[in-house]
């Protein structure tokens, strides 16, 4: 039997062993051991396009200065809307994150009727990366050496001038079809799997004309092999200053672009977003991403994981109405 003193000492003893306890478990939860091994960052789209040149910046830039092990996963198709169901139902534990867009996060729900998840509400938005302007271009060799070019031959055969696409259900695809209604013209849509391909057909002159974002052509463009004909956003672009804006050719209010950013699945430890959001934007902060960004023709934007998510929503209500009214549809 224990007397008095002994039983106090084990109470004692046990209340300590219990409150230790939480200590270390607190001590173990996300926010503080986080990560404690390699992150899956799924890019929607293949290799070579605009989500994966800025995808393998932010990896190899957050394992490099961090000492994290990030590692970029392509998994593309339908729109880039493949990669963003794959990262809804992954575990919110902050391993397994995602590049998504505007193109696959705001434009595909409204394109594509069978999507079982809603960004606002199955994602949650970590950081913002950057922003940039859609170019139409053509091949270096094609016979279109002006915008004004490409109106007048589809007004005169419409339908036979054909542009190339990076997928169904893109703001890029939607600035094409825009772009049509805007020019009162019919063009002949090509959709790729991704951008690479449908660059390569364009440079082929097996498309007369690439729609694409800047980051994705930059390098073909700055090589001369393709020739930028004009920009779809309000502004013209700091990476081709010489290049107009759609709008400038008489097109008033004309204004297309694009964002990238980082999402994870609903439910993550908001110490976690927080850790990746802090992380991310000192990358952004860095004049070597900054320039690296730039040089691809994109414009770095750091915002706070509330200023993005206002953004995703205020994008995602907005698009409904311009998906509309341009009358795409998934072919």
């Amino acid at each position: 039997m224990f007397n008095k003193n002994t039983r106090q000492l084990l109470s004692f003893l046990t209340v300590f062993f219990c409150i230790l306890g939480v200590s270390q478990t607190q001590a173990q939860t996300p926010g503080t051991t986080y990560p404690s091994k390699p992150i899956r960052l799924i890019v929607p789209f293949p290799p070579g396009g605009g989500t994966d040149i800025l995808s393998r910046l932010v990896a190899t830039k957050l394992t490099e200065q961090v000492k994290w092990t990030v590692v970029a996963d392509n998994r593309a198709g339908a729109g880039g809307t493949i990669g963003i169901t794959e990262a809804v139902k992954a575990a919110p534990t902050g391993y397994d994150l995602v590049m998504g867009q505007k193109d696959n996060l705001v434009i595909g729900p409204w394109l594509y009727k069978n999507l079982s998840w809603d960004p606002t509400r199955d994602l949650v938005a970590v950081a913002h990366i950057a922003y940039t302007p859609v170019v139409i271009a053509t091949s270096a060799n094609s016979k279109f050496k002006t915008l004004a070019d490409v109106i007048n031959a589809a007004r005169s055969a419409p339908g036979k001038v054909s542009y190339g696409s990076p997928g169904n259900g893109t703001s890029i695809h939607l600035a094409g079809e825009l772009f049509e209604k805007a020019a009162s013209i019919e063009l002949s849509h090509i959709p790729y799997k991704g951008s690479n391909p449908a660059m390569m057909d364009a440079l082929a002159g097996n498309v007369d004309l690439l729609v694409s974002s800047v980051p994705s052509a930059m390098a073909q463009i700055k090589s001369g092999k393709l020739r930028p004909l004009a920009v779809t956003s309000a502004k013209r672009s700091s990476s081709m200053p010489d290049v107009p804006t759609v709008a400038e050719l008489g097109y008033k209010d004309f204004d297309v672009s694009t964002w990238y950013g980082v999402l994870a699945p609903a439910g993550t430890p908001a110490a976690v977003v927080t850790t990746l959001n802090t992380e991310i934007n000192k990358l952004l902060a860095s004049q070597e991403v900054r320039d690296a960004i730039h040089a691809q023709g994109a414009e770095p934007e750091a915002m706070t994981p509330s200023k993005f998510a206002t953004l995703l929503k205020t994008d995602y209500a907005k698009w409904k109405g311009i998906v509309e009214a341009s009358g795409a549809k998934i072919d």
